[in-house]
């Protein structure tokens, strides 16, 4: 059941293109959650703080007995896909480094594409606190997409202009969350990759759920986007062709001692 306060106090770079963030944003593969059910047994609990719309929520619930799917934002909770119905997912705004779960409740901590905006001394001290003994926190990620052949000139040039407007935080996407005080002892985790297949309008949807591209236009007034919509189109040929977008998906995976 989502709560109708929004919780307060948190970076908040997504509200304002939920809709757009929920509709364009890729799912993740079946090799990831393949993973994490090697890990953790399938009648586990599973809190998923940062959730966001529940790109990764629907793979957690095919997977395991119960999803809690928290995220501060409210307008993020609005447009889960859970809001239609889902029996074993509840949706919650909670922050990252705190829910009202019970101490040693859950057997998997998972964070998709969200770890960096969190206090994450908090964070883990709260994993330390719900999480049952062997059980396991699993945070990944993905940077910057594999420039699509032919689309080389149009991409750099949209990237240049949003480029001053990422948040700070991104740098840890793209060091792949690198150099954090991990809580716990480190499994092995298998590179991975994300894949989509797109026409040029869900492609260009995807570029304007870029936080850097709602930050550039309400700094500057310009539209990304917009921008190069003319060029992408040149390079892309037939809009409803469906072309390859990859990104290089990083996942980090800790036991918690038992």
């Amino acid at each position: 059941m989502t709560t109708d306060t929004q919780a307060a106090g948190f970076k908040d770079h997504f509200s304002i293109v939920a809709d757009t963030y929920a509709a364009a944003r890729p799912g993740y593969p079946d090799a990831l959650f393949d993973v994490l059910a090697e890990a953790v047994p399938a009648g586990a609990h599973v809190w998923e703080p940062g959730c966001g719309s529940g790109q990764a929520t629907r793979g957690l619930a095919t997977r395991f007995a119960h999803v809690h799917a928290t995220d501060p934002s409210a307008q993020q909770l609005a447009r889960h896909w859970a809001q239609a119905g889902a029996a074993n997912v509840s949706l919650a705004v909670e922050p990252g480094e705190r829910t009202a779960l019970g101490d040693g409740s859950v057997g998997l901590v998972a964070v998709a594409q969200a770890l960096h905006w969190f206090d994450r001394p908090r964070f883990f001290a709260e994993c330390e606190r719900v999480l049952a003994p062997g059980g396991v926190l699993a945070a990944w990620g993905y940077p910057d997409f594999l420039v699509p052949e032919g689309l080389g000139a149009p991409v750099c040039a949209f990237r240049a202009r949003i480029e001053p407007h990422w948040p700070p935080e991104r740098e840890q996407v793209d060091a792949r969350y690198s150099g954090y005080d991990w809580p716990f002892p480190a499994l092995a985790a298998p590179a991975l990759q994300l894949e989509a297949q797109w026409t040029l309008p869900q492609f260009l949807d995807y570029l304007a759920s870029i936080s850097a591209t709602a930050r550039c236009r309400a700094a500057t007034g310009i539209d990304a986007v917009a921008g190069q919509a003319a060029a992408f189109a040149a390079a892309w040929g037939e809009p409803a062709t469906c072309r390859t977008v990859l990104w290089p998906l990083f996942l980090h995976l800790r036991r918690k001692p038992g």
